[in-house]
This record gives structure tokens, sequence and C-alpha cells, in this order.
């Protein structure tokens, strides 16, 4: 198992997948903090909120770098389905089984990478962004604990896309849906019924990262729900894999 983590390792970092999903993560993560400095800077000004609240909302803001590790765990999988490499993956590796394995420890770890750039650049950003319009960081309690939801939902949105890529193969598919759902799909429920979208990965995950949405989830529950949809999509990814012809 030894050689087969470290080969889908070498794979991970092969290409130009890692750098594309890097940037990705780094221009949400630089954008999202860059506008919640600005629309801070004005609530400040008219004296509705506080700085500590404001160097909450520009750490939040790089939740949206979950984007970028999501994607890359989607792609990760469903690229070897275009290339048709995916046959030779299972042959050499002694398994569907062993390869799918491989596949979703490679993929979490390259999801903790994310989110430890993601952790490391949250904070500095903060003060970057705060210098550059003029008001102080106010770490807080609150802060602290959004940068390590923000790290938690950036390191298992990884696994999320490598289940993705597992079951929907077609790699284009797979980054369309994956983004619909991230996006458009798990918030519009939310907004529809918010007693059932409470529930979907990309609200619970907004719990986590403390978004303050009402109606959504405790953050022990919300774990508990993120767990949830990590496990049905495994059980559902590794039965199509093992059942099913590969190609």
């Amino acid at each position: 198992m030894r050689d087969l983590l470290k080969a889908e390792w070498l794979k991970a970092w092969s290409g130009r997948t890692w750098w594309i999903m890097a940037v990705v993560a780094l221009f949400m993560g630089l954008l999202g903090s860059s506008g919640a400095a600005a629309v801070g800077d004005q609530q400040l000004d008219e004296g509705v909120t506080d700085a500590a609240a404001v160097t909450a909302e520009m750490v939040r803001a790089w939740f949206s770098a979950l984007l970028g590790s999501l994607l890359f765990g989607a792609v990760f999988v469903s690229r070897e389905y275009g290339s048709g490499a995916v046959n030779r993956s299972a042959l050499l590796c002694g398994g569907r089984t062993r390869l799918f394995t491989a596949k979703a420890a490679v993929g979490t770890a390259m999801g903790a990478l994310f989110a430890l750039v993601a952790a490391a650049l949250a904070p500095a950003s903060a003060y970057a962004f705060a210098g550059l319009f003029g008001f102080d960081v106010v770490w807080s309690g609150e802060a602290s604990r959004t940068l390590l939801g923000v790290a938690t939902v950036v390191v298992l949105a990884a696994p999320w896309g490598v289940m993705l890529g597992w079951l929907i193969r077609n790699q284009a598919a797979t980054v369309a849906i994956a983004l619909v759902l991230t996006l458009f799909v798990d918030e519009t429920l939310f907004l529809l019924l918010p007693e059932v979208g409470r529930f979907t990965m990309q609200v619970a995950m907004g719990s986590v990262y403390l978004d303050g949405k009402e109606d959504a989830l405790p953050v022990p529950f919300a774990l508990a729900v993120i767990g949830g949809w990590l496990a049905l999509a495994g059980f559902l990814a590794r039965r199509r894999l093992v059942s099913r012809d590969i190609a």
C-alpha cells in the first residue's frame, strides 16, 4: 500500500491540475477577503459594526478556497477516466478497492495542504487589507474559531470531490455538477426550504465556518452531516467502482 500511496501522490503533483486549483483557491480567498475588507471599512465608518467582527469576516471569506480543494479532488479521479488510465491503475495497484482507498487518502492529504495555505493566508490577508483600507485588525475568539472552521471545510472538500469523481467519472460533468451543487443547489434549497437545506453539504460547511445563517445546524451536528454525506458518497462510489465496468 505504501508504494501505491507514493504513486498516487506523484500523480497528484503531475500535470497542471494542482497549481490551477491552487490559483483558483488563492484567487477566491483573496477576492473574498478584499471584498469583506471594503464592506467592513464602510460599516466601520457608519458605526454599524466593530473591527473584531470585520476581522472575523475577512477570515471567513477564505472559505471560498474550498472550491480549489473540491475541484482538485474531482479532477484527480475523473481525469483518469478521460485518459483511460484508470484501467491500468486498477490492474497495477492490485485491486479496485486499493485504488479507491489510495485516491481518497491522497486527495484528502492534498486538501490538507490547501487548508494549510488558506489558514496561513487568511490572517495575513486580513492584516494586509486592513492596512490598505486604514483600520486595525482586532483578533478575537470568533476569528480563531472561524479560521479553524475554514481550514476544516477546505480539507473535507477534497474527499467530497474525490467521491464525486468516482461517481460521475466524466471530468467535465464532474466539475460542472460539483460547482452547481456547491454554488447554487444547496444554497437555493436552504432559501426555499431551510429545514431541509440545512442538511446539504455546502450549508453544513457554512455552519462549520460560522457563516451565521439562521436555521443553520450547530457546528457538531453540521460536522456529523458532512461526515454522513462523505460516508454515503464513499459507499456509493466504491460500490459502483467494484460492481460495474470500470471504463
